[in-house]
């Protein structure tokens, strides 16, 4: 296996382990596809540190890649035929890239590819087969992106062998979004996808052409530590739940003159509260737009106390956009459940452990099910996790670490 411990180090840490983890990827391609001139890539999973709700209604967001990840063993199969098997599932990926426009939309990991593949295509992007066997440590359908993890693992395979590397990460993301827009019938933004294709952590602004940039944050030498608890609930069936925000976000939005919350001002919403109210005939409607407001006030002032390296600062912003989360965007409960509740109940755990161990806690991601994130000193992380694993299962709770690189070819 034609990795070197130094480019091991600076991925992952820990050489040893990760060396362990690939050489039985390389053992796994063989035993399905035979000995080949092998290339090994890596994509990570994504943390969304501030910015909730905010990237399709043209905000602003601070995201960061994270030290799961979704890895592959790659080459080209001389043919037409692109075949991905991943571990732990059954069957696998076929596409015959003659037939990619019979391709259909549908569920799953097929239609996916196919997405990537005819985004691509029609980015002008050279394409061409490839076999692949794929392992993944990012946590599924729990607001840590494994699926855009995997898009953009899948995009870096396609960029190294047919395109010489020559990609930008926008055309990763963009493929992924298209992909997800046209094969898998869910209305995302780029966000997930930027984060876990550029890595470190980045600040992005979806208000007209996306544009992003690299903040200087070394999770390292921040006083707090990062912790996600999974709510063992998963987003699968909550696709309506997720649609309806940038939805009242939009109602709201064109009641005001604009397409988007980016083109109008919470100052005007507020002049015209009563009327838009109206209009709209959603109280949550106009609360979720608030959040979209407020939210992106807080991007702008994280971006500040990280360049400033004020950590205090840093887990106020952080408290704040959890209490609009839950109040104002109202996607830390599934509406009309009531005996499953797993998100509110990590965080109400987590608010009263927080008494002790001087820490905030928030939704992550898109909310509704999945994981919360828990920011506290450092020197209370490992007695928080321990009590909150006699709640949540030792197996739900993660130590987050932000990790530099995004996806690349190792």
């Amino acid at each position: 296996m034609n990795i070197t411990d130094a480019r091991l180090k600076e991925i992952y840490g820990n050489a040893s382990a990760a060396r362990e983890r690939f050489e039985k990827l390389e053992e796994n391609y063989v035993n399905r596809f035979g000995k080949a001139d092998l290339s090994f890539f890596t994509s990570p999973g994504r943390t969304e540190l501030i910015g909730n709700h905010t990237d399709h209604n043209g905000g602003r967001v601070i995201a960061g890649s994270i030290s799961m990840d979704t890895i592959a063993a790659a080459a080209a199969s001389g043919d037409n035929t692109v075949t991905i098997v991943s571990e732990g599932y059954e069957g696998c990926v076929k596409i015959d890239l003659d037939k990619l426009s019979d391709e259909k939309a549908g569920s799953g990991t097929h239609p996916l590819v196919a997405g990537i593949l005819s985004g691509m295509k029609e980015r002008g992007y050279k394409l061409g087969g490839f076999n692949a066997y794929v392992s993944t440590n990012v946590i599924a359908a729990s607001g840590v992106s494994s699926s855009a993890s995997f898009e953009m693992l899948i995009c870096t395979i396609i960029d190294i062998l047919f395109n010489d590397g020559e990609m930008k990460y926008i055309d990763y993301a963009r493929a992924g979004q298209y992909a997800e827009h046209n094969f898998w019938n869910k209305k995302s933004g780029l966000m997930d996808q930027l984060a876990c294709a550029v890595g470190g952590v980045i600040k992005l602004d979806f208000n007209g052409e996306v544009s992003y940039e690299k903040v200087d944050f070394d999770l390292d030498s921040f006083d707090y530590a990062f912790v996600l608890v999974n709510s063992k609930t998963s987003h699968a069936d909550l696709s309506p739940e997720y649609s309806a925000i940038p939805e009242e976000m939009f109602k709201v939005a064109r009641a005001l003159g604009g397409d988007r919350l980016c083109d109008v001002s919470l100052d005007a919403l507020m002049e015209k509260l009563n009327e838009v109210r109206e209009a709209v005939g959603s109280d949550r409607a106009i609360l979720r737009a608030i959040h979209f407001f407020t939210e992106n006030d807080r991007v702008d002032r994280m971006g500040i106390a990280m360049k400033e390296r004020n950590s205090a600062e840093i887990v106020r912003i952080m408290e704040e956009s959890g209490n609009s989360s839950y109040m104002q965007l109202q996607n830390c409960l599934i509406p009309g459940e009531s005996k499953d509740q797993g998100v509110a109940f990590n965080l109400g755990i987590s608010e009263v452990l927080n008494r002790d161990y001087h820490g905030v806690c928030r939704i992550h991601g898109g909310g509704f099910a999945g994981v919360i994130l828990e920011i506290l000193p450092k020197e209370h992380a490992d007695e928080y996790i321990r009590r909150i694993s006699e709640y949540a299962g030792a197996e739900y709770v993660y130590p987050l670490s932000i990790r530099n690189i995004g996806a690349v070819r190792i």
